[in-house]
């Protein structure tokens, strides 16, 4: 389960010689839309959104679909399907296995909206200028 600081509370997982772990992108005011967004979402649907991320830390970027998806320029999303509602949320591979998740929304068209994505890059933009220290993505 996800804990105050913005991580599931698992131990990372190896796939061969990197370990992942999630980690939510947080805003410079401290706000956390990721679990702002989970916690939007009924429990059932939160719920399975919470797994398949712990399933994403243990295959990290042999995860594919239908579970995960690339989007192009080093953005994914983890697709979830709760009876006829669906939920995608966006993240990337950061250097030192992390998968930072950016933002997430409930799926009502065919393409994931532009907005949505433009909103990922721009955290990720944002992300990666606050930790410039290792600032590394992975394109999977």
């Amino acid at each position: 389960m996800m804990n105050k600081t913005g991580t599931l509370n698992s131990k990372p997982h190896a796939k061969g010689p990197v370990s992942f772990v999630v980690v939510f992108y947080e805003t410079e005011d401290k706000k956390n839309p990721i679990a702002d967004f989970l916690d939007s979402l009924n429990p059932k649907m939160s719920a399975k959104i919470i797994g398949l991320m712990e399933l994403l830390e243990e295959k990290g970027t042999a995860l594919r679909e239908p579970y995960s998806a690339p989007l192009g320029d080093g953005l994914f999303e983890l697709r979830c399907k709760v009876g006829s509602d669906i939920t995608r949320t966006l993240y990337f591979f950061y250097y030192g296995g992390k998968i930072v998740f950016t933002n997430g929304f409930v799926k009502k068209t065919q393409k994931t909206p532009k907005g949505e994505i433009k909103l990922a890059k721009e955290r990720r933009e944002d992300w990666i200028r606050r930790h410039n220290n290792d600032a590394s993505i992975c394109k999977r």
